[in-house]
C-alpha cells in the first residue's frame, strides 16, 4: 500500500488534523496499522459500504481497517480534498481485490485534537465492492458474529 502522492501540507486543514493524516499515510505506506488506536476517538464511527449499521468504537474500527489493509492489493491514494473548516477530508483511492480493480473514497472527520471521529468508505464498481465484501466477511465473520448486517 502506498500513501498519497502529495504531502498533507498542501491541504487547508487544522494542524492536529494534518499531523494525524501524516501518521495515517505513514501507516498505510508501511501496511502496519498498529498505531491506529492512538488516532481514533474512543467512540469513532465507521460506516462500511457493505453494512447497514455503523461500527462504533476503537477496537472494532481498528479490526476492520487492519483487515482491509491486508485485503487490498496495489492500494494507492490519488487525491485529497478538505472541507472549508479543516476537520473533514476525502481521500480518493484505487486498489485491487482478488484481481478486481476498484476505486473509492475515504471520508474522514476529525475532531479539533486530530482524533478520527467518523470514517466512511464508498467504493465502486459494484463487482469490486462485492469481491471486497466477500473477502472481508470471510476474514471477519468469526470475529464480528452478530454485528455484521
Amino acid at each position: 500500500m502506498t500513501g498519497a502522492p502529495n504531502s498533507t501540507a498542501a491541504l487547508a486543514v487544522q494542524p492536529a488534523v494534518a499531523e494525524a493524516l501524516d501518521k495515517w499515510h505513514a501507516m498505510i505506506a508501511a501496511g502496519d496499522l498498529s498505531g491506529l488506536p492512538a488516532l481514533l476517538h474512543p467512540q469513532v464511527v465507521f460506516r462500511s459500504p457493505m453494512a447497514f449499521k455503523p461500527y462504533v468504537g476503537t477496537a472494532l474500527v481498528t479490526l476492520i481497517l487492519g483487515t482491509v489493509v491486508k485485503v487490498f492489493e496495489d492500494f494507492v491514494y490519488h487525491r485529497e480534498l478538505a472541507s472549508v473548516y479543516g476537520c473533514d477530508v476525502v481521500l480518493e483511492f484505487a486498489a485491487k481485490v482478488a484481481g478486481r480493480e476498484l476505486k473509492g473514497i475515504d471520508m474522514i472527520r476529525f475532531d479539533e485534537q486530530g482524533k478520527i471521529v467518523e470514517f466512511e468508505v464508498m467504493i465502486r464498481p459494484m463487482s469490486g465492492l462485492q469481491v471486497l465484501g466477500d473477502e472481508m466477511a470471510r476474514r471477519l465473520a468469526p470475529l464480528l458474529s452478530g454485528q455484521m448486517s
